[in-house]
């Protein structure tokens, strides 16, 4: 299916379009079996709960992680 398939959707404005958008998004993310998620993504996760676990203190902060980004600009 094509955005031109939907009539409809050349007389929405941006945000109803939005709203659109966010609605097939929950439609979507409702169904936690419709996306399979690739066993290396599970594989990473795994890896980085076990890095936490491991170093709790290696933590950074909201305040450190804002001040990082904010140093890359």
């Amino acid at each position: 299916m094509q955005l031109d398939d939907i009539a409809q959707i050349d007389s929405m404005n941006t945000s109803e379009k939005i709203l659109l958008v966010e609605d097939i998004w929950d439609e979507i993310s409702s169904d936690e079996f419709g996306v399979p998620v690739p066993q290396s993504h599970k594989e990473e996760l795994d890896r980085r709960l076990r890095r936490c676990e491991a170093h709790p203190g290696d933590l950074l902060s909201l305040e450190e992680l804002q001040g990082r980004i904010q140093s890359r600009k």
